[in-house]
């Protein structure tokens, strides 16, 4: 088979290389890619939001399955697109992912269908905003209703800060957002739930808690994802039947009442209060890093599952695991997740030789005569995988500190409720 994956970041070099694996894969390449999928793809330069463009280049390559790693051409209707092209494409169509691309839709289907959640308001005025707040509680999270790199959710805490938060949204912060969600703070565990899902039914595809604050101890405003480890710590029997009784099943059931099935990866990032689970987000996608955690986990054949998803015979595969724990670290440029530095050599990479537990996925690189260069805020993943997650954080460490990139940073404490509390 002839394979196209889309996207450029660590989620998209971690797919490139487990479907590499597969005995049935003829051609793979990647759009746009980066220095670490040019390794084991053939990357080709284009606009993934540019569907027209894509199609001659999936033509010419004669393309048999696209599968697409980022939110944004989801959202904005690539499956559609293709779909009636009649090219097989792995990803939710227009309508269901509207799951990620608005929260407001998402909050409502929670309201109509007693899906728990946190308790919440949408506005589109700073009036309402201000006459909802002299009834509640902080600290107050804020969400931008529509798409924000990951970078458009606020934790406030005090009147004050969300009013100013709430204003920066309705001028225009981000693009993609002309309302707002105010939620309560719920207090717990957070925890990403994944299930892969096709017409008929859907599948376990693992757990990861993700760090999404720059800093240590999770301090500091929220970027992309610092790193993740699999499978969550928190996860049990009991609390995983809750999970697919009370949010997943709920979901896909009213989706398909609104004749919106969907299909394709869906990540539900949950808080767990008590051992009650409560959706805070859906995205209709794997997550970045949590795939790079995930990916090194799955014991069987990728291109065989999502081949099988996409003609709506998931029933038949199984999906097995290698009973180990995966970390990943994400090495950052300089100055993330604000104004970060670019364009800079990253010495060193070359002379590290990875033992055949730990993998380094690009995210945002760029090769120039045979030296690679950063070009993202979120530059490599080092990725690590050992019965003991500990021993698979130092490994990780080891290695970036055998990179020694002088221009980047990254946390040292990835997983430290689980590692460094215990």
């Amino acid at each position: 088979m002839n394979i196209a994956v889309l996207g450029s970041g660590g989620r998209e070099h971690a797919l490139c290389y487990k479907l590499r694996e597969s005995k049935k894969i003829d051609k793979l390449i990647c759009i746009p890619g980066n220095a670490g999928t040019a390794k084991i793809a053939t990357n080709i330069f284009a606009d993934i939001n540019d569907f027209k463009s894509l199609h001659s280049i999936f033509i010419k390559n004669k393309i048999d399955l696209i599968i697409v790693g980022p939110e944004k051409p989801l959202v904005g209707g690539i499956v559609d697109f293709f779909s009636k092209k009649k090219i097989k494409i792995f990803g939710p169509n227009k309508k269901a992912s509207r799951l990620e691309g608005s929260k407001a839709f998402l909050k409502k289907l929670c309201e109509e269908n007693n899906i728990p959640t946190a308790k919440f308001g949408i506005f589109d005025d700073i009036r309402s905003v201000k006459k909802f707040l002299t009834k509640k509680k902080f600290p107050m999270v804020v969400k931008a209703d529509g798409l924000a790199e990951g970078k458009g959710v606020t934790i406030c805490e005090t009147e004050k800060q969300t009013i100013k938060s709430c204003k920066e949204i309705l001028s225009g912060k981000f693009k993609s957002s002309s309302r707002i969600v105010l939620e309560e703070y719920l207090i717990g565990e957070e925890m990403s739930y994944f299930v892969i899902v096709d017409k008929y039914t859907y599948k376990y595809f693992g757990s990861a808690q993700d760090h999404k604050r720059v800093g240590e101890n999770d301090t500091g405003p929220n970027t992309g994802g610092m790193g993740a480890y699999s499978p969550s710590y928190i996860i049990n029997s009991k609390l995983e039947k809750k999970i697919r009784k009370k949010i997943i099943e709920p979901t896909l059931f009213a989706m398909k009442n609104m004749g919106d099935h969907f299909r394709g990866f869906l990540y539900a990032g949950l808080m767990i209060v008590k051992n009650e689970p409560y959706l805070i987000e859906y995205n209709v996608r794997m997550g970045d890093p949590e795939c790079q955690t995930i990916l090194t986990r799955l014991d069987c054949d990728l291109l065989k599952i999502l081949n099988l998803a996409t003609n709506n015979k998931l029933d038949e595969v199984k999906i097995n695991w290698k009973n180990e724990n995966s970390i990943c670290i994400v090495l950052c440029s300089n100055g993330y997740p604000g104004n970060y530095d670019k364009n800079i050599k990253i010495e060193n990479l070359n002379n590290i030789k990875l033992n055949n537990s730990s993998f380094i996925f690009h995210a945002g690189t760029y090769t120039k005569k045979n030296k690679i260069f950063s070009k993202g805020g979120r530059v490599l993943n080092l990725v690590s995988v050992d019965k003991n997650l500990s021993k698979a954080r130092f490994k990780a460490i080891s290695y970036l500190n055998k990179i020694n990139w002088k221009k980047g940073f990254f946390r040292k404490d990835i997983g430290w409720r689980v590692i460094d509390q215990n």
